[in-house]
Parts: C-alpha cells; sequence; structure tokens
C-alpha cells in the first residue's frame, strides 16, 4: 500500500516561519530573526518591506556566491531548542543555519518507529518470561540439585541485538540521527565533511545525547556502503538526504543522476532480515517524491509493509483563514508495520 502525504512544521517557541514571498522566507530562530532566498516561494509577501528591514541578519547573492549581511553583535552561533532536541545556529557561506525545520516531521516519525519496536520487542519477551518456568532457584535432578540461574554476561553488548541499529546517511548537522538515538537506537552518522560531523557531535552534546551509542565517521557514503557490505553488516532502518551534487571526503564526486540508485541499491544489501524503515529525502535534484517511490518499491515486494511518499513543507505564521505552506523538500519512506 502507498500513501501520499503533505507534512507540515508549524511554529515553535524557538522556530518560525513569518512571511515568504517573492522569492525569499523570513524566519525566526530563537531571538534572531534572519531572511535569505527561498526560489519556492513564488507568491507575495504578508508583511510590509519595513518588516522585512527589522531582521538581524540577511543572506547577499553575489557573484562569487553569497554572504550573510549581519547587524553588529550578533553572535557566531547560538542554541535553539526544536523537535525535542537542541541546535547550534551558525550562518554558512551556502545559505543555511544547521536547522531544517520541515524535517521534524520525519524525526518524530523515525521516533515512534522505534519506540514502538521497543514496546512491542518489550511485550514479546515479557509474554516469553511469562511462559517460562522460572529459573531463579534450583530444581531437583536425581540426587542432585542443578542450578538453572542465568549468568549475568560480562560484555556488555550482549543485548545489542534487541537494539535497533540505523544507518544515516549525508547525516549533516545530525537532526535524524539524535532522534534515533533519543529513542534509542544504536546510530552511524556518515558524512564527507569533517565541518559537519564535528557540528552533528555538538548538537549532540547539548541536547544530552553524548552517551548514546552513535558512531560518528567522516567519509564518502558510497565508499563507506561497499566496505560494510564486505565486513557482512547489517542495519534495522536506512536514513539518507543525498544532495543534488557534491564531493566525498577524498573529493570523489556525487551526481545524483549517476550515483544515486547504485547507492540505494547497495543500501538495500546491508537491511537485516527484519527491516524496521527506509526513508529517502530529497530537496534540489528535481525529481517527484514518486520517483523515489519507485525506487522503494523492490522493499515492498522483499518485506510487503507500505511506502508513504509526499513533501515537506513549513506552515507560515498568520491569521489569515487560508495557512500558506512553504514547499521545502520531499520525501519517501517505507516501513514494516
Amino acid at each position: 500500500m502507498t500513501t501520499s502525504k503533505i507534512l507540515v512544521t508549524k511554529s515553535t517557541a524557538d522556530y518560525a516561519l513569518l512571511d515568504s514571498g517573492d522569492g525569499e522566507k523570513l524566519e525566526r530562530f530563537g531571538k534572531v530573526v534572519l531572511s535569505r532566498p527561498d526560489p519556492q516561494a513564488l507568491w507575495t509577501k504578508k508583511l510590509s518591506p519595513a518588516e522585512w528591514k527589522k531582521v538581524d541578519g540577511h543572506f547577499v547573492h553575489e557573484e562569487s556566491g553569497g554572504k550573510w549581511s549581519l547587524k553588529s553583535g550578533l553572535p557566531a552561533k547560538w542554541a535553539v531548542s526544536f523537535s525535542g532536541l537542541k541546535f547550534w545556529i551558525k550562518l554558512t557561506a551556502f545559505k543555511h543555519t544547521g536547522l531544517f525545520p520541515e524535517q521534524a516531521t520525519n524525526w518524530g516519525w523515525v521516533k515512534k518507529q522505534i519506540e514502538e519496536w521497543k514496546r512491542g520487542k518489550s511485550a514479546q519477551e515479557n509474554k516469553v518470561s511469562r511462559d517460562t518456568p522460572s529459573t531463579s532457584g534450583e530444581v531437583a535432578a536425581g540426587s542432585r540439585s542443578l542450578s538453572l540461574a542465568p549468568k549475568r554476561p560480562s560484555n556488555p553488548l550482549f543485548f545489542a541485538d534487541s537494539q535497533i541499529e540505523v544507518l544515516n546517511l549525508f547525516g549533516y548537522t545530525g537532526g535524524a540521527t539524535l532522534a534515533c538515538a533519543q529513542a534509542g537506537a544504536k546510530v552511524v552518522h556518515i558524512d564527507s565533511s569533517k565541518t559537519a560531523v564535528a557540528w552533528a557531535r555538538e548538537n549532540a552534546e547539548i541536547s544530552g545525547l553524548t552517551d548514546k551509542p552513535i558512531r560518528w565517521i567522516v567519509e564518502d557514503a558510497r565508499v563507506f556502503v561497499e566496505r560494510e557490505i564486505k565486513r557482512g553488516r547489517k542495519y534495522d532502518a536506512v536514513i539518507m538526504d543525498p544532495p543534488a551534487f557534491g564531493h566525498g571526503a577524498d573529493d570523489e564526486l556525487w551526481k545524483i543522476e549517476e550515483h544515486f540508485l547504485p547507492l540505494v541499491g547497495n543500501c538495500f544489501k546491508l537491511l537485516s532480515d527484519k527491516p524496521l524503515f527506509f526513508l529517502i529525502n530529497g530537496y534540489s535534484a528535481g525529481y517527484s517524491a514518486l520517483s523515489y517511490q519507485n525506487v522503494l518499491l523492490p522493499l515492498m515486494e522483499k518485506f510487503s509493509g507500505e511506502i508513504e511518499v509526499g513533501e515537506l513543507t513549513i506552515e507560515e505564521e498568520g491569521t489569515n483563514t487560508e495557512v500558506r505552506l512553504l514547499p521545502a523538500g520531499i520525501f519517501a519512506r517505507w516501513f514494516l508495520k
């Protein structure tokens, strides 16, 4: 079964889409208001030019790329709370801030998948415990007593097979990684940028998740996946957020039209016998969510389950009856129910 959805991120105490239009968006991160380009905002702005001029920072396009024009005194970074996590906001030369609010719905979804699996696992273990004779004492066996009390394992990873293992490719500043870890999963976080991985680790620290089982790896996604196949590694879930174009840690060229499908095929090889979910996000490649749906169809053929596809959006603040949604990407996710 496949379902189409429009996922909506609403304003919170530390984030809001204040206005959008004429190719720009006006956002609040904590108490800081920023404006930056957004080609999806084809409509007209609601707020007056005077309101837009009150910004603390504005991204300005230049021939060589772009830069931020900032009010004096604005810190190099500041923390915000969002979707049950904390993030450092930093203004990059690519107009990004390190927080992608539209992903909040996906973060909530992956947490739900993991938490429901844990509840099901716990219920199953409790049933087995109830149906199994007590082993806390001793039973007679001829002239001797046999102790059936289980020995406490010395290996701390003894119960590791009862924990979901997630692979997050193109993990950037770690939102999905932190959501999975917060829900109780083990996560391998991959990004080719050393700066991005360091940023994600900072976000884990201020979110209070430094003690969670997260492996932070700076490497090209394709190289890592190929190596994991050779190692015979398996994962219960895969998340990927592939760019349209980019370079790996050792300057490996990435073109989504050439490298995406082989990467997904290799990720299929890494899935465990009973995988939990496979989530793909897309931004600037120009593909339809239906394209990603078709990519995931082999998982339905092999494991059954469901596929949901659609758009990621952010709801604009306002009092008008008609609420405007800013398109911010597409997604496709297969999951085993």
